[in-house]
């Protein structure tokens, strides 16, 4: 028994961390007493030395000490200050105006101002909620489907996983040891496109089913004309200015992500501060909330740390790696394993703990197998958005579920009674934008260069250096054979006609 043990302590490892998860243990605990107790099994059976521990504090000390993550508890402050802001009210009030006209115009504004909120919070819960508070009751005041706002709005509000400053991103290159700033820049495209597969979703939704996102009536748009593009402009220009001042700084090379993350941070009390809702209580709201994810995060980081030292100690990271390689298909065949396996643990897992959990033990295989880890990295960002939309755990819904009705209310404007929003509705509106999301992925498959194509690469090639080494004349080779002479003062006597040790004799008063 004790010798089959060891034959697969790394698979009975990895088993029962699956099996932990199922059984709905919290993560980051059931990766550290995983990780401690195989380590005491390990060692019991002569796998691993007791010195393998002492590495643990150092490890865990690096992570505290680690400036990259210190871009998450800003980006996540700045998204939940700019959730009370007023800002997204103001997007989502002035381009549903613009958009009203047209079926499916408050459809489209949710997904336009989504992707702002994206580009300027990075915080899933932030868009998902304050678009929910403010789209989804005008959306049913003026007849769209349930399952269509519902969907579209939770899908938009995912848009912050993909699109930067993102904090997933954020995680996965620290966890692949790649620049933030590359990842960014290969994260942007796959955004864009994103963003234009809902828009088109809806476009064949009013298409197909044009009773399910009727038009503004015009009485519900009250702005019209220049006072209208004037408005558009003026509310644009804070998310724009906002956008810039993180990510412009960042790939422009001015500013890390931490510190785009801090000017984003102040920019958003600035503008809280400028709609006169800055106050006390909403920063201490704020404060507890950030601190609150940024120990979660960091609780899941030192699990999976000391997860990873055992499984890396019974050389589980070899069977990994042993396994994925051996797949058929080469890169094909581990990219559709590795998706595959992506979105089924997406079911039950959120991007946190997909990220510190599976990134660590694929990463290594996909550079083995010359797989580009930003494209991977953004490949795998793109996978995990599923998480946050899969029924019945994804993060999204919940959010969502958290501010819809759930019962019958009287509307305020039209003081006529409207209709709940189901759990069923919520979660049958997501189906459709999580089978966009797949697709998504296959599109990022097929043309890498939307995600290699936006990021800077040197041409310098180590294998090419040539160290070229200048030839010596015949001056400078007889220069060097003949001894320097310290001792002759100036205008002496020439070498020929000194005595050797002359200088030495009156130096110290010889004969």
């Amino acid at each position: 028994m004790s010798a089959w043990i060891v034959a697969n302590i790394a698979p009975i490892m990895f088993a029962g961390l699956v099996v932990f998860l199922l059984l709905g243990f919290p993560v980051s605990f059931a990766l550290a007493a995983l990780g401690l107790s195989f380590g005491l099994v390990g060692i019991h059976l002569g796998l691993l030395n007791e010195a393998l521990f002492q590495a643990l504090p150092e490890r865990i000390f690096g992570i505290m000490s680690n400036d990259t993550l210190l871009a998450v508890p800003f980006f996540t402050f700045m998204g939940l200050i700019l959730e009370r802001s007023g800002m997204a009210e103001d997007l989502l009030d002035t381009i549903g105006q613009l958009f009203g006209p047209i079926r499916g115009g408050l459809a489209y504004a949710v997904v336009f101002v989504g992707a702002l909120l994206a580009a300027t919070t990075g915080v899933v819960a932030a868009s998902v909620i304050s678009m929910g508070l403010i789209s989804l009751p005008i959306m049913l005041r003026y007849g769209y489907d349930r399952r269509l706002a519902s969907g579209v709005i939770a899908a938009s509000g995912t848009l912050a996983q993909i699109i930067p400053p993102s904090l997933v991103l954020i995680v996965l290159a620290d966890q692949l040891g790649r620049s933030v700033g590359d990842m960014y820049a290969g994260a942007i495209f796959p955004g864009l496109v994103l963003t234009a597969l809902y828009a088109l979703f809806v476009l064949g939704m009013t298409i197909l089913y044009p009773s399910f996102a009727p038009a503004l009536p015009p009485e519900a748009r009250p702005l019209r004309g220049w006072k209208l593009i004037a408005r558009v402009v003026f509310v644009l220009i804070p998310p724009l200015a906002l956008i810039f001042l993180v990510l412009g700084t960042i790939f422009i090379g001015v500013a890390t992500p931490t510190e785009g993350g801090a000017m984003g941070a102040t920019g958003a009390l600035v503008l809280a501060l400028i709609n006169r809702r800055l106050t006390w209580s909403l920063l201490r709201q704020a404060m507890n909330s950030t601190a609150k994810l940024t120990t979660f995060v960091v609780f899941i980081l030192v699990g999976s740390t000391v997860f990873s030292l055992t499984f890396r100690g019974v050389n589980g990271d070899l069977w990994i790696e042993h396994l994925l390689t051996s797949l058929p298909g080469g890169q094909l065949g581990f990219l559709i394993v590795v998706n595959v396996l992506t979105f089924l643990l997406a079911f039950f897992l959120d991007f946190f703990e997909l990220a510190f959990i599976i990134v660590p033990l694929l990463g290594p295989v996909a550079e083995k197998l010359g797989i580009d880890l930003i494209w991977f990295g953004v490949l795998l960002g793109v996978n995990m958005q599923t998480s946050f939309m899969h029924p019945p755990f994804g993060y999204a819904l919940f959010y969502l579920r958290s501010v819809a009705p759930d019962r019958e209310y009287i509307d305020k404007l039209t003081r006529k009674p409207t209709a709940p929003v189901s759990t069923g509705q919520i979660y049958w509106g997501a189906v459709p934008f999580v089978v966009i999301q797949v697709i998504m992925v296959g599109i990022v498959i097929i043309f890498p260069w939307l995600v290699t194509g936006n990021i800077e690469r040197t041409t310098f090639d180590p294998s090419k250096v040539k160290i070229e080494i200048p030839q010596e004349t015949p001056e400078e080779q007889r220069d060097e054979a003949t001894p320097p002479d310290f001792g002759a003062p100036p205008g002496g006597a020439p070498k020929s006609e000194q005595a050797p040790g002359d200088d030495l004799q009156k130096q110290f008063g010889g004969k």
